[in-house]
């Protein structure tokens, strides 16, 4: 969700003349870079199979303590080696126990700890104990920047929160902070929190209890889950309840919002039966009936908190009252529901191994906001809108990032990712088989981890096409398919440029004809008042009289 700056400087567009390349990042990476961003040695022989985390937060010390228990599963003999746990700075472990058993801290490196485990047999399951303290990281400017948010609300009461994608979960609480790697069976979250304040947290709220003058709530998440997307919530909030009857039978609507801002809620969450429907139709069944749907009112813009959806957009439609796509289409509902609860699909359920392969998460979420759009409003508003929503596109840099360092790539990964998507259902001229597509990779990819060339993979086969340079072409190179056109009186010639050898996808004309251009001029068989290509490919154009 952190994308959402561009929007304030989508009208700042680029124009870069380079030679077709897929380019390769110059940024000097560290070893700490590969120890967060790398399934490593240190990591790589055991399995998290469930969190069980509690925090306290001290609002006016912005100081936090707690406890963390990873149950692991070995999954190869490990002979010895130390153990990676993430943690950064400031915040510090101050006691761990292996099975009940206190062990030492072997060293810590920056951001992480080393333990001592001794040999550990394939097979078993253990259990690691972390008490950790500090005062952590503090956002600046979230959901952008990553930390915990400490602020007040209207009425001048605390209210605390976590926004931590990209900068990461081990920012306020010991874990294996790499993105490959949920807890299979889920979370249990205990939320320590002053008399007058709720605890929220992901999934369903499992006790509510009071203990030393202090509420304790416990919620479980039952569902793998990424770590960033491990939140308590504390305020003062007010529930409200609903449900709607999906695919998979009844799904509970579950609301926290400030106590002043209930009526507005109501009406505008009103919202979420329809964006479940569309979505529900174009991607499947929502992927954690099991954990609820909820949404929590957050002191930020908005975050795809898994079952526990953050939402800070003002009870406005539009992104904070605007339209990212300029076309006066996407005012008529709230971005931040519509684009955040399209990552329980992508982003949440389907999750990249590697945030080099963000794009998943990304393209597919903000293609979203062009197929709530059509369910809304019909499918020429939805062309409109993701036609509008290139002004946004930079194309400085590729959307694929770098591998095995934590190396997000170009924002581009949200709008040029879309009108990817889009240019590919334009080529396919299959609605049907275009939303199989999208529902088999919610089915056949179901609450697992994937790399992004899995995907790449999977619609090509589904779809029937040869997709490898297509794919290079919009997500390895900055460089946009141009069409050079050349009219010679009743004749036209056309051709491809800035694009990778062998791309040629075809392209279809408003009247239904196809062309197939190369890098080789071609002449149009036609009349040249039929040389209208559907503006639904992203692709640019050069013409010469």
């Amino acid at each position: 969700m952190r994308f959402v700056y561009i929007y304030f400087l989508s009208f700042l567009l680029f124009s870069i003349s380079t030679e077709a390349q897929i380019f390769q990042s110059t940024k000097d990476f560290s070893r700490q870079d590969t120890l967060r961003g790398s399934n490593t040695e240190y990591r790589n022989w055991w399995d998290v199979q469930h969190y069980s985390i509690s925090v306290e937060a001290n609002f006016d010390t912005k100081f936090i303590q707690g406890e963390t228990q990873i149950e692991f599963l070995i999954t190869e003999d490990n002979k010895g080696k130390l153990m990676q746990i993430d943690l950064q700075p400031p915040m510090k472990i101050t006691k761990a126990w292996l099975d009940n058993q206190e062990i030492s801290i072997a060293q810590r490196e920056g951001n992480v700890y080393f333990f001592s485990v001794g040999n550990l047999s394939k097979g078993n399951i253990h259990r690691l104990n972390l008490a950790y303290e500090g005062n952590p990281k503090i956002a600046v400017k979230a959901p952008w920047d990553g930390g915990w948010i400490f602020t007040k609300d209207q009425k001048n009461r605390p209210w605390m929160s976590v926004a931590v994608q990209g900068l990461g979960a081990s920012a306020w609480f010991p874990n294996k902070d790499y993105q490959g790697d949920e807890p299979d069976r889920g979370i249990e979250l205990k939320i320590i929190t002053p008399r007058d304040m709720i605890g929220v947290g992901n999934g369903r709220l499992k006790s509510s209890t009071k203990e030393n003058g202090k509420n304790v709530f416990v919620w479980e998440v039952k569902n793998p889950i990424n770590n960033y997307n491990i939140i308590p919530s504390i305020g003062h909030y007010v529930q409200f309840q609903d449900h709607y009857m999906g695919e998979k039978g009844k799904l509970d609507l579950d609301y926290y919002v400030l106590d002043y801002n209930l009526k507005k809620a109501k009406k505008q969450f009103e919202q979420n039966k329809s964006m479940l429907a569309c979505f529900e139709h174009w991607f499947g069944p929502y992927p954690f009936y099991e954990d609820s749907y909820k949404i929590i009112e957050a002191p930020h813009l908005g975050m795809e908190h898994q079952s526990g959806i953050a939402y800070g957009n003002q009870y406005n439609n539009g992104y904070l009252g605007g339209d990212v796509s300029g076309t006066g289409h996407g005012l008529l509902w709230d971005f931040i529901i519509i684009h955040e609860a399209g990552h329980e699909w992508f982003g949440n359920s389907i999750t990249a191994n590697d945030v080099a392969d963000m794009w998943v998460h990304e393209a597919f979420t903000s293609y979203a906001e062009t197929l709530y759009t059509e369910c809304q409003q019909g499918k020429k508003a939805a062309d409109e809108y993701n036609i509008g929503i290139r002004q946004n596109i930079v194309n400085s840099k590729p959307i694929v990032g770098v591998y095995g360092v934590q190396q997000e790539g170009s924002a581009d990964m949200y709008y040029k990712g879309a009108n990817m998507l889009h240019t590919l259902r334009t080529w396919l001229d299959n609605d049907s088989l275009f939303r199989e597509i999208l529902r088999g990779l919610n089915r056949d990819f179901y609450h697992q981890t994937v790399d992004g060339s899995e995907v790449e993979n999977y619609i090509a086969k589904k779809s029937g096409l040869d997709l490898n340079v297509f794919f290079d072409q919009y997500l390895r190179s900055i460089n946009v398919p141009t069409l050079e056109i050349k009219q010679n009186n009743n004749q036209i010639t056309y051709r491809y440029t800035s694009v990778l050898p062998n791309f040629t996808m075809p392209l279809r004309l408003e009247n239904g004809q196809v062309i197939y251009p190369t890098e080789k001029f071609k002449i149009f068989e036609g009349k040249p008042e039929d040389f209208r290509i559907l503006p639904t490919y992203y692709i640019y154009y050069k013409q010469e009289e």
